[in-house]
């Protein structure tokens, strides 16, 4: 049995090596939460900002809403969207269960809430302090939304890496809509858990170090940016 020091130097041939099933799967990782980031950010971004300037009846329950969401079991957004896209379900006719487009769609569902909670905490207290000068230029709803989109826009890319790191981390919801078919739907963190399952160390190994090679990039994004942001105000 191979030790746990051969397996990792045969996961770090894997990837020096550009292994073919290894880069297929971290490729269709990346495609799928970026696609299901995008899709979030165009939904979660508006949300976001309508919730923080303007005020509508039910804002307050929604506002609840997108922060309970935000804590959303993986597995249970996997079983409605299954249900949902199922043969017997209401979308099954469409015939997206178990493809990346249906994986797509379960992302974007867990990223979106987070997307449209951060966007709208980093806008609402931008807001209070912009208000008053806002009002003396007359500025309209939009005019208020673009001007505090584009002096968040930092904060905003601090929320769509978040994002990401929440799709690319995610098992359950993929698992249950994919299906983990080779070379179809599997992905990074359901090829680690099968691979792991069935013995097949080094390539879980190598996917691991890629995923969290990605975790940290993304962190260090994040706190580049925060740093960016907090720098004038300390200078």
């Amino acid at each position: 049995m191979p030790t746990f020091s051969d397996s990792f130097l045969t996961a770090l041939g894997l990837i020096l090596r550009g292994d073919a099933d290894l880069i297929g799967i971290v490729g269709l990782s990346l495609q799928v939460s970026l696609s299901a980031v995008a899709l979030a950010a165009v939904i979660g971004v508006p949300l976001g900002a309508a919730m923080a300037v303007l005020r509508f009846p039910g804002r307050g329950a929604l506002v609840v809403l997108i922060n309970a969401l935000m804590g959303l079991p993986p597995v249970v957004v996997g079983l409605i969207v299954y249900l949902l896209f199922s043969a017997s379900g209401p979308l099954g006719v469409l015939g997206l269960l178990y493809t990346p487009a249906v994986m797509i769609i379960a992302q974007t569902i867990l990223v979106t809430p987070i997307i449209a909670a951060l966007t709208r905490g980093a806008l609402t207290e931008m807001h209070g302090e912009y208000r008053e000068t806002l009002q003396v230029l007359g500025a309209r709803k939009l005019d208020v939304i673009g001007t505090l989109l584009w002096d968040a826009r930092f904060i905003l890319v601090t929320a769509l890496l978040a994002g990401l790191g929440r799709a690319l981390a995610e098992v359950g919801a993929v698992m249950l809509v994919g299906g983990n078919i080779d070379h179809v739907t599997r992905v990074m963190t359901t090829a680690i858990a099968l691979e792991t399952s069935r013995g097949a160390l080094p390539l879980a190994l190598g996917l691991g170090m890629i995923l969290l090679a990605l975790t940290l990039v993304l962190n260090a994004a994040v706190l580049g940016l925060r740093a960016r942001l907090e720098g004038p105000a300390h200078a």
